[in-house]
């Protein structure tokens, strides 16, 4: 398993709790149009994820992160 797969892997468990729909995610899955998510779920979520990865999101990168593979992408280059 790639290091980016057990990223995908652990962003899908983070995603888990907040995926209301039980939307199969893949690296194109939208977190504003597939999962429906407000912006007060993304920013529990982006919390979430900087924890579990001990990385730090800005607001700048979170505005350009629209999908899973990007968020996977993302945290790979910071965790880097």
């Amino acid at each position: 398993m790639s290091e980016r797969d057990e990223i995908f892997t652990k962003v899908a468990e983070q995603v888990e709790p907040f995926n209301k729909k039980g939307i199969t995610l893949t690296d194109s899955t939208t977190f504003a149009g597939d999962l429906e998510w407000d912006s007060l779920t993304v920013m529990d979520f982006v919390a979430a994820i900087e924890d579990e990865f001990d990385i730090l999101i800005t607001m700048n990168m979170q505005a350009e992160i629209e999908t899973v593979g990007q968020l996977v992408d993302a945290v790979a280059k910071l965790k880097a």
